[in-house]
């Protein structure tokens, strides 16, 4: 296993973690301001209706890949920048 690839695994576990804690937090806000509610509904809360639901669902999982992509990115241009080379 390249250097690269070493360095790459555990700071991008590291890293996915805390994009995972930041995607939450910009969808809570996100959430809140898009709807004006602090708790966004889940598939088990009986008083929301279908398209409430499918609509948090889906901004939920964009922002979730919006983070996921950019953090992933950012820690192969760091790996790259400390290796020289490009993990993967």
């Amino acid at each position: 296993m390249s250097g690269s690839k070493v360095l790459y695994k555990p700071l991008g576990m590291a890293f996915g973690m805390l994009g995972g804690l930041a995607a939450s937090a910009l969808f809570n806000r996100t959430w809140k301001a898009v709807a004006g509610e602090d708790d966004a509904p889940d598939a088990h809360d009986e008083d929301r209706g279908w398209g409430e639901i499918l609509a948090a669902a889906a901004l939920q999982g964009a922002i979730f890949a919006v983070v996921r992509a950019a953090v992933d990115r950012g820690g192969a241009i760091g790996v790259r920048r400390v290796t020289g080379r490009w993990p993967g």
